[in-house]
């Protein structure tokens, strides 16, 4: 077992290496072929997104609200990347990593831009008539015959790493919170944790099961019942924890900024922490909870009932910015509230520290079980929202009848994932995740024409709009 967890960690390496310079290279041209659009369109996105929340649209079969794509899409995407990753992430790289975390996050919003768009531009209907759509589709629609297996890689690798990613380590971690927040009640429960992970493990085979079976509207409700308040609660924790340890932020932002280009003037030696550690683990984690690049996310917003790919793909920026939001409050939260000596840099952090920082506001218990209740939720509408992507993959390679067993296959992986070792669950996560990443973002960069050319025409449309408007008011 030594030698295969020593393999998958050198295939990460030269993988992890590439992936996340690729990642960057789409977002900077993006960046440049887009003119800043996040940042100069960033005001009008979310006028347009909160706008469009007052109108209902009736709904057709088999497509979901906007609101509920972009549920859909932040349930994915709010798993444990948010909270055990980022933890990971400040431990490993320290502070500074949340400096590359968020400069990610700012490129990975032209690009989940362009996914988005890509999606809803190129989308089709399956065989029970429900929207279908993401990198597997637009490799197909948008692309020529010669790159068509780029299409079925990415389905065969996504398929692969909604297991993994969206299933397996998502059931690992709920079982983990729940037995740590008992435990602090009853610390005899250590005795019978096994037992209790696989209760849990029962119980979400089942849950998931039934939502899943009832197809991408039963899975949109859900997402937009679930994900925004939750996100709010888990945010006024940390907002009051932090809140009262207010005169350390300036000083976790000073290590922040400097620690994403000097660790040492940081840790004075005693760390063996790097700006390589800063850069690599502040952007892999970026990746894994913004999921820009990764093309998973085109897949929900394929659903969505907005025609006009321009429009859905502004969803995109305030979906970044969420993830962003509350990833950046995550770091503050345990380099504000918890001691040097409690953080312990260099040596890889859990929820337990998270938990551990409201804990000094809150109190331990009611830390832990704030902690267990949001990984808990965070992580139950990953599973839900990746067992979908994992669902229109297989569907993608093998048609409807891979739909169905593959649906199987996931229901049982979450019993599964209860009772297996995360560390080797991890290292498998982050190749499929990496081999994701290649056929999407080498489809983004073919396919930046189509992206530019309509983008523009459409803000053009706007822009000139907004001038008959002001030269109407100067009459």
């Amino acid at each position: 077992m030594d030698n295969f967890l020593k393999a998958v960690d050198n295939i990460n390496s030269v993988l992890g290496n590439f992936t996340v310079i690729f990642i960057v290279a789409v977002g900077i041209y993006y960046l440049f072929r887009l003119r800043g659009f996040q940042f100069r369109r960033f005001g009008y996105a979310m006028s347009h997104i909160f706008s469009g929340l007052k109108g209902k649209k009736e709904l057709k079969e088999g497509e979901v609200s906007p609101i509920q794509a972009i549920s859909t899409a932040l349930a994915g995407a709010f798993g444990v990347g948010n909270i055990t990753g980022v933890t990971t992430a400040v431990t490993l790289g320290g502070p500074g990593a949340l400096v590359w975390l968020m400069t990610s996050a700012l490129l990975g919003m032209g690009t989940k831009y362009a996914e988005i768009f890509l999606a809803v531009n190129f989308r089709e209907r399956n065989d029970v008539g429900d929207w279908v759509g993401g990198p597997m589709y637009y490799i197909k629609n948008g692309l020529k015959k010669h790159w068509h297996w780029l299409a079925t890689f990415f389905a065969l690798s996504a398929s692969f790493a909604a297991l993994s990613t969206g299933n397996a380590i998502q059931v690992g971690n709920i079982a983990d919170s729940i037995n740590t927040s008992i435990q602090s009640f009853v610390p005899e429960a250590a005795n019978y944790s096994q037992w209790i992970s696989a209760g849990i493990g029962l119980v979400l085979m089942f849950v998931v099961g039934f939502i899943l079976v009832g197809g991408v509207q039963r899975i949109g409700s859900l997402a937009e019942s679930v994900v925004p308040p939750m996100a709010m609660i888990y945010l006024l924790a940390c907002f009051i924890a932090i809140g009262t340890s207010y005169t350390q932020i300036p000083t976790a932002f000073y290590e922040m900024f400097v620690g994403a280009f000097n660790p040492q003037a940081i840790f004075g030696g005693t760390v063996a922490i790097s700006v390589k550690s800063a850069v690599e683990m502040g952007i892999k984690r970026g990746v894994f909870s913004n999921e820009a690049g990764l093309g998973t996310a085109p897949m929900a917003h394929a659903a969505s009932s907005e025609e006009n790919p321009v429009k859905q793909g502004m969803y995109a920026l305030l979906e970044v910015f969420s993830t962003l939001l509350i990833c950046l409050v995550n770091g503050l939260l345990i380099t504000v509230c918890l001691p040097k000596d409690v953080l312990n840099y260099g040596v890889e952090g859990t929820s337990a520290m998270n938990a551990q920082a409201l804990g000094t506001v809150l109190g331990d218990r009611i830390g832990a079980l704030t902690v267990a209740l949001a990984l808990s939720l965070f992580a139950f509408t990953t599973i839900i929202s990746w067992g979908l992507y994992g669902i229109r993959c297989a569907e993608y390679v093998f048609g409807g009848t891979g739909r169905k067993v593959y649906l199987g296959i996931y229901t049982i992986a979450v019993f599964l994932g209860s009772l297996l070792d995360l560390t080797l669950i991890w290292g498998i996560a982050d190749i499929a995740n990496s081999l994701m990443i290649i056929p999407n973002c080498t489809a983004l960069l073919l396919l930046g024409g189509v992206v530019t050319e309509k983008t523009r025409a459409y803000f053009s449309g706007v822009d000139a709009e907004k001038q008959k408007l002001r030269d109407k008011q100067r009459a």
